[in-house]
Protein backbone atom coordinates (compact mmCIF):
# COMPACT_ATOMS: atom_id res chain seq x y z
CA UNK A 1 0.00 0.00 0.00
CA UNK A 2 2.85 2.39 0.77
CA UNK A 3 4.24 1.85 -2.73
CA UNK A 4 0.86 2.86 -4.16
CA UNK A 5 0.74 5.98 -1.96
CA UNK A 6 4.29 6.98 -2.88
CA UNK A 7 3.60 6.65 -6.60
CA UNK A 8 0.40 8.69 -6.29
CA UNK A 9 2.30 11.42 -4.43
CA UNK A 10 4.94 11.50 -7.17
CA UNK A 11 2.35 11.93 -9.91
CA UNK A 12 0.63 14.70 -7.94
CA UNK A 13 3.93 16.45 -7.29
CA UNK A 14 5.12 16.48 -10.90
CA UNK A 15 1.75 17.66 -12.21
CA UNK A 16 0.92 14.53 -14.18
CA UNK A 17 -2.39 14.40 -12.32
CA UNK A 18 -4.30 16.90 -10.20
CA UNK A 19 -6.26 14.39 -8.11
CA UNK A 20 -6.26 10.74 -7.13
CA UNK A 21 -9.28 8.42 -7.13
CA UNK A 22 -8.82 5.60 -4.65
CA UNK A 23 -10.15 4.25 -1.37
CA UNK A 24 -10.41 6.11 1.93
CA UNK A 25 -10.39 4.60 5.43
CA UNK A 26 -14.03 4.11 6.39
CA UNK A 27 -15.91 4.27 9.65
CA UNK A 28 -15.35 0.52 10.11
CA UNK A 29 -12.17 -1.50 9.46
CA UNK A 30 -13.91 -3.48 6.73
CA UNK A 31 -15.68 -0.56 5.06
CA UNK A 32 -13.26 1.57 2.96
CA UNK A 33 -14.96 4.14 0.73
CA UNK A 34 -14.22 5.39 -2.82
CA UNK A 35 -12.79 8.88 -2.54
CA UNK A 36 -10.84 11.64 -4.27
CA UNK A 37 -7.52 12.80 -2.82
CA UNK A 38 -5.89 16.09 -3.81
CA UNK A 39 -2.95 16.38 -1.42
CA UNK A 40 -0.03 14.22 -0.38
CA UNK A 41 -1.00 14.75 3.26
CA UNK A 42 -4.51 13.40 2.69
CA UNK A 43 -3.10 10.38 0.87
CA UNK A 44 -0.65 9.59 3.64
CA UNK A 45 -3.24 9.93 6.35
CA UNK A 46 -6.33 8.36 4.82
CA UNK A 47 -5.59 6.27 1.71
CA UNK A 48 -6.06 2.53 2.08
CA UNK A 49 -5.83 -0.50 -0.16
CA UNK A 50 -6.61 -3.92 1.25
CA UNK A 51 -8.83 -6.94 0.75
CA UNK A 52 -11.97 -4.97 1.52
CA UNK A 53 -11.43 -2.43 -1.29
CA UNK A 54 -13.90 -4.20 -3.54
CA UNK A 55 -15.50 -1.04 -4.96
CA UNK A 56 -15.09 -0.68 -8.71
CA UNK A 57 -13.84 2.88 -9.28
CA UNK A 58 -14.60 2.97 -13.01
CA UNK A 59 -18.03 4.60 -12.70
CA UNK A 60 -16.65 7.44 -10.59
CA UNK A 61 -14.55 8.42 -13.60
CA UNK A 62 -17.70 9.53 -15.43
CA UNK A 63 -17.67 12.58 -13.18
CA UNK A 64 -13.87 12.54 -12.96
CA UNK A 65 -13.66 13.02 -16.73
CA UNK A 66 -15.61 16.27 -16.42
CA UNK A 67 -13.17 17.79 -13.92
CA UNK A 68 -10.28 20.02 -14.88
CA UNK A 69 -7.00 18.18 -15.35
CA UNK A 70 -6.15 14.50 -15.30
CA UNK A 71 -7.27 12.05 -12.60
CA UNK A 72 -5.16 9.15 -11.37
CA UNK A 73 -7.41 6.14 -10.89
CA UNK A 74 -6.50 2.77 -9.42
CA UNK A 75 -8.14 -0.19 -11.15
CA UNK A 76 -8.11 -3.87 -10.26
CA UNK A 77 -8.07 -6.34 -13.19
CA UNK A 78 -11.86 -6.80 -13.18
CA UNK A 79 -12.42 -3.02 -12.98
CA UNK A 80 -10.61 -2.44 -16.27
CA UNK A 81 -13.38 -4.23 -18.19
CA UNK A 82 -15.86 -1.66 -16.91
CA UNK A 83 -13.55 1.23 -17.80
CA UNK A 84 -13.13 -0.09 -21.36
CA UNK A 85 -16.89 -0.42 -21.72
CA UNK A 86 -17.39 3.16 -20.55
CA UNK A 87 -14.84 4.34 -23.12
CA UNK A 88 -16.72 2.41 -25.81
CA UNK A 89 -19.94 4.18 -24.81
CA UNK A 90 -18.22 7.60 -24.70
CA UNK A 91 -19.00 8.01 -21.01
CA UNK A 92 -15.42 8.50 -19.86
CA UNK A 93 -12.53 10.28 -21.57
CA UNK A 94 -9.38 8.17 -21.84
CA UNK A 95 -7.14 11.23 -22.00
CA UNK A 96 -8.51 12.50 -18.68
CA UNK A 97 -7.41 9.38 -16.79
CA UNK A 98 -4.02 8.08 -15.70
CA UNK A 99 -4.65 4.43 -14.92
CA UNK A 100 -2.54 2.42 -12.51
CA UNK A 101 -3.47 -1.24 -12.61
CA UNK A 102 -3.00 -2.66 -9.14
CA UNK A 103 -2.66 -6.23 -7.97
CA UNK A 104 -5.55 -8.16 -6.49
CA UNK A 105 -5.63 -11.42 -4.55
CA UNK A 106 -9.40 -11.54 -4.22
CA UNK A 107 -11.74 -9.14 -2.43
CA UNK A 108 -13.45 -9.87 0.86
CA UNK A 109 -17.08 -9.86 1.93
CA UNK A 110 -17.60 -9.12 5.61
CA UNK A 111 -21.07 -10.70 5.40
CA UNK A 112 -19.41 -14.06 4.66
CA UNK A 113 -17.35 -13.63 7.81
CA UNK A 114 -20.45 -12.81 9.86
CA UNK A 115 -22.28 -15.77 8.33
CA UNK A 116 -19.81 -18.06 10.08
CA UNK A 117 -21.20 -16.96 13.42
CA UNK A 118 -18.64 -14.22 14.07
CA UNK A 119 -20.11 -11.19 15.83
CA UNK A 120 -18.82 -8.03 17.45
CA UNK A 121 -15.94 -7.51 14.97
CA UNK A 122 -13.32 -5.04 16.19
CA UNK A 123 -10.52 -5.57 13.65
CA UNK A 124 -9.43 -7.98 10.93
CA UNK A 125 -5.82 -8.93 10.24
CA UNK A 126 -4.68 -10.62 7.07
CA UNK A 127 -6.58 -8.37 4.66
CA UNK A 128 -3.52 -6.18 4.11
CA UNK A 129 -1.43 -6.45 0.95
CA UNK A 130 2.00 -6.51 2.56
CA UNK A 131 2.30 -10.24 1.89
CA UNK A 132 0.28 -13.39 1.22
CA UNK A 133 -2.21 -14.43 3.87
CA UNK A 134 -4.24 -17.61 3.73
CA UNK A 135 -6.09 -16.89 6.96
CA UNK A 136 -7.89 -13.88 8.36
CA UNK A 137 -7.60 -13.23 12.09
CA UNK A 138 -10.71 -11.53 13.42
CA UNK A 139 -10.60 -9.70 16.74
CA UNK A 140 -14.06 -9.60 18.29
CA UNK A 141 -15.70 -8.57 21.54
CA UNK A 142 -15.75 -12.26 22.39
CA UNK A 143 -12.19 -13.18 21.53
CA UNK A 144 -10.10 -14.04 18.49
CA UNK A 145 -11.46 -16.02 15.55
CA UNK A 146 -9.87 -17.23 12.32
CA UNK A 147 -11.38 -17.58 8.83
CA UNK A 148 -9.74 -18.96 5.67
CA UNK A 149 -9.21 -16.06 3.25
CA UNK A 150 -10.88 -17.88 0.34
CA UNK A 151 -13.99 -18.57 2.44
CA UNK A 152 -14.49 -14.83 2.91
CA UNK A 153 -14.06 -13.78 -0.71
CA UNK A 154 -16.79 -12.15 -2.77
CA UNK A 155 -18.69 -14.50 -5.08
CA UNK A 156 -17.30 -12.74 -8.15
CA UNK A 157 -13.73 -13.57 -7.11
CA UNK A 158 -14.46 -17.30 -7.20
CA UNK A 159 -15.38 -16.90 -10.89
CA UNK A 160 -12.72 -14.27 -11.66
CA UNK A 161 -12.27 -13.30 -15.31
CA UNK A 162 -8.48 -13.32 -14.90
CA UNK A 163 -5.60 -11.42 -13.39
CA UNK A 164 -4.68 -9.42 -16.51
CA UNK A 165 -5.52 -5.72 -16.77
CA UNK A 166 -7.31 -4.80 -20.01
CA UNK A 167 -6.18 -1.17 -19.96
CA UNK A 168 -3.53 0.72 -17.95
CA UNK A 169 -0.72 3.26 -18.04
CA UNK A 170 1.40 1.40 -15.54
CA UNK A 171 1.10 -1.59 -13.22
CA UNK A 172 1.84 -1.97 -9.51
CA UNK A 173 1.75 -5.25 -7.63
CA UNK A 174 0.82 -8.75 -8.70
CA UNK A 175 -2.53 -10.47 -8.89
CA UNK A 176 -3.51 -13.94 -7.76
CA UNK A 177 -5.63 -16.38 -9.72
CA UNK A 178 -8.65 -16.90 -7.44
CA UNK A 179 -10.99 -18.74 -9.80
CA UNK A 180 -12.21 -22.02 -8.34
CA UNK A 181 -15.83 -22.20 -9.55
CA UNK A 182 -17.90 -22.27 -12.75
CA UNK A 183 -19.22 -18.83 -13.66
CA UNK A 184 -22.56 -20.17 -14.91
CA UNK A 185 -23.16 -23.01 -12.46
CA UNK A 186 -25.85 -21.18 -10.51
CA UNK A 187 -27.52 -19.98 -13.72
CA UNK A 188 -27.74 -23.57 -15.00
CA UNK A 189 -29.23 -24.67 -11.67
CA UNK A 190 -32.00 -22.10 -12.02
CA UNK A 191 -32.52 -22.93 -15.70
CA UNK A 192 -33.21 -26.54 -14.68
CA UNK A 193 -36.11 -25.44 -12.48
CA UNK A 194 -39.71 -25.57 -13.64
CA UNK A 195 -41.32 -22.20 -14.56
CA UNK A 196 -43.20 -22.28 -11.25
CA UNK A 197 -40.00 -22.94 -9.29
CA UNK A 198 -38.14 -20.13 -11.09
CA UNK A 199 -40.95 -17.68 -10.37
CA UNK A 200 -41.06 -18.69 -6.70
CA UNK A 201 -37.28 -18.39 -6.39
CA UNK A 202 -37.06 -14.86 -7.76
CA UNK A 203 -40.24 -13.79 -6.02
CA UNK A 204 -38.63 -14.83 -2.74
CA UNK A 205 -35.37 -13.04 -3.51
CA UNK A 206 -36.83 -9.82 -4.91
CA UNK A 207 -39.45 -9.53 -2.18
CA UNK A 208 -36.62 -8.35 0.08
CA UNK A 209 -35.82 -5.37 -2.17
CA UNK A 210 -36.29 -2.00 -0.44
CA UNK A 211 -35.72 0.04 -3.63
CA UNK A 212 -32.72 1.85 -2.20
CA UNK A 213 -31.29 2.08 -5.75
CA UNK A 214 -27.82 1.08 -4.54
CA UNK A 215 -27.48 -1.46 -7.37
CA UNK A 216 -28.35 1.09 -10.01
CA UNK A 217 -26.17 3.80 -8.54
CA UNK A 218 -23.07 1.61 -8.32
CA UNK A 219 -23.45 -0.16 -11.69
CA UNK A 220 -20.95 1.09 -14.31
CA UNK A 221 -23.38 0.08 -17.08
CA UNK A 222 -26.16 2.22 -15.54
CA UNK A 223 -24.69 5.47 -16.78
CA UNK A 224 -27.70 7.31 -18.24
CA UNK A 225 -27.80 10.99 -17.34
CA UNK A 226 -31.40 10.52 -16.26
CA UNK A 227 -32.69 7.08 -15.34
CA UNK A 228 -36.14 6.02 -16.50
CA UNK A 229 -36.88 5.10 -12.90
CA UNK A 230 -36.40 8.72 -11.87
CA UNK A 231 -39.18 9.87 -14.19
CA UNK A 232 -42.17 11.55 -12.56
CA UNK A 233 -44.46 10.72 -15.50
CA UNK A 234 -45.31 7.26 -14.29
CA UNK A 235 -45.27 5.29 -11.07
CA UNK A 236 -41.79 3.75 -11.33
CA UNK A 237 -40.30 6.60 -9.28
CA UNK A 238 -41.95 5.36 -6.13
CA UNK A 239 -39.53 3.96 -3.58
CA UNK A 240 -41.91 1.51 -1.93
CA UNK A 241 -43.01 -1.74 -3.51
CA UNK A 242 -46.76 -1.25 -3.60
CA UNK A 243 -47.40 -4.58 -5.28
CA UNK A 244 -45.59 -7.71 -6.41
CA UNK A 245 -45.25 -6.43 -9.98
CA UNK A 246 -43.46 -3.26 -8.91
CA UNK A 247 -40.75 -5.08 -6.98
CA UNK A 248 -39.91 -7.28 -9.99
CA UNK A 249 -40.22 -4.63 -12.71
CA UNK A 250 -37.32 -2.52 -11.50
CA UNK A 251 -34.72 -5.30 -11.55
CA UNK A 252 -35.94 -7.01 -14.71
CA UNK A 253 -36.01 -3.78 -16.73
CA UNK A 254 -32.61 -2.75 -15.35
CA UNK A 255 -31.15 -6.12 -16.38
CA UNK A 256 -32.51 -5.69 -19.92
CA UNK A 257 -31.02 -2.19 -20.10
CA UNK A 258 -27.49 -3.44 -19.38
CA UNK A 259 -27.73 -6.65 -21.45
CA UNK A 260 -24.67 -7.01 -23.68
CA UNK A 261 -22.92 -4.22 -21.78
CA UNK A 262 -22.66 -5.74 -18.29
CA UNK A 263 -19.08 -6.83 -17.59
CA UNK A 264 -20.18 -9.05 -14.69
CA UNK A 265 -18.28 -6.94 -12.17
CA UNK A 266 -20.68 -8.03 -9.41
CA UNK A 267 -21.06 -4.58 -7.87
CA UNK A 268 -24.87 -4.82 -7.82
CA UNK A 269 -24.80 -7.83 -5.52
CA UNK A 270 -21.88 -6.50 -3.45
CA UNK A 271 -23.70 -3.32 -2.40
CA UNK A 272 -27.21 -4.76 -1.98
CA UNK A 273 -28.08 -4.31 1.70
CA UNK A 274 -30.55 -7.18 1.45
CA UNK A 275 -28.07 -9.66 0.03
CA UNK A 276 -30.07 -10.30 -3.17
CA UNK A 277 -27.97 -12.09 -5.86
CA UNK A 278 -28.82 -9.50 -8.51
CA UNK A 279 -25.88 -10.52 -10.70
CA UNK A 280 -27.77 -13.69 -11.66
CA UNK A 281 -30.10 -11.73 -13.98
CA UNK A 282 -27.13 -10.25 -15.82
CA UNK A 283 -25.20 -13.51 -15.86
CA UNK A 284 -28.17 -15.29 -17.46
CA UNK A 285 -28.12 -12.75 -20.30
CA UNK A 286 -24.35 -13.15 -20.65
CA UNK A 287 -24.73 -16.92 -20.90
CA UNK A 288 -27.46 -16.63 -23.56
CA UNK A 289 -25.48 -14.09 -25.57
CA UNK A 290 -22.48 -16.43 -25.55
CA UNK A 291 -24.67 -19.28 -26.82
CA UNK A 292 -26.61 -17.29 -29.43
CA UNK A 293 -23.90 -14.99 -30.81
CA UNK A 294 -20.60 -16.58 -29.81
CA UNK A 295 -18.52 -15.93 -26.70
CA UNK A 296 -18.33 -12.25 -25.90
CA UNK A 297 -16.88 -10.42 -22.92
CA UNK A 298 -18.05 -6.83 -22.53
CA UNK A 299 -15.13 -4.48 -21.84
CA UNK A 300 -12.40 -6.81 -23.10
CA UNK A 301 -11.47 -3.92 -25.43
CA UNK A 302 -12.66 -0.40 -26.14
CA UNK A 303 -13.35 -0.73 -29.87
CA UNK A 304 -15.33 -3.83 -30.85
CA UNK A 305 -19.11 -3.69 -31.25
CA UNK A 306 -21.26 -5.72 -28.91
CA UNK A 307 -23.49 -8.49 -30.28
CA UNK A 308 -26.67 -6.59 -29.44
CA UNK A 309 -25.52 -3.38 -31.15
CA UNK A 310 -24.42 -4.85 -34.47
CA UNK A 311 -26.14 -6.96 -37.13
CA UNK A 312 -24.77 -9.90 -39.09
CA UNK A 313 -26.47 -12.45 -41.33
CA UNK A 314 -25.28 -15.13 -38.90
CA UNK A 315 -27.35 -13.73 -36.02
CA UNK A 316 -29.72 -16.18 -34.38
CA UNK A 317 -33.30 -16.02 -35.62
CA UNK A 318 -35.87 -14.30 -33.33
CA UNK A 319 -37.91 -17.49 -33.15
CA UNK A 320 -35.00 -19.27 -31.50
CA UNK A 321 -34.52 -16.66 -28.79
CA UNK A 322 -38.26 -16.37 -28.26
CA UNK A 323 -38.52 -20.10 -27.70
CA UNK A 324 -36.15 -19.99 -24.73
CA UNK A 325 -37.65 -19.84 -21.25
Amino acid sequence: MQEIINRAKELLADGTVVRVLGWRIGDLPYNPEPSYFETAEDLEANFVYNGFCGANLSKYMIEGSKLEGKTLVFLKPCDTYSFNQLIKENRVARDKAYIIGIGCKGKLDVEKIKAQGIKGILSIRGAEYDGPADTLTVETLYGEKTVPYKDAMLERCHVCKGKDHMIYDELLGESTDTKDADRFEEVRRIEAMSPEEKFAYFQSELSRCIRCNACRNVCPACSCRKCVFDSTKFDSAQKANVDSFEEKMFHIIRAFHVAGRCTDCGECSRVCPQGIPLHLFNRKFIKDIDEFYGEYQAGADAESKGPLTSFTFNDVEPGVTGGRR
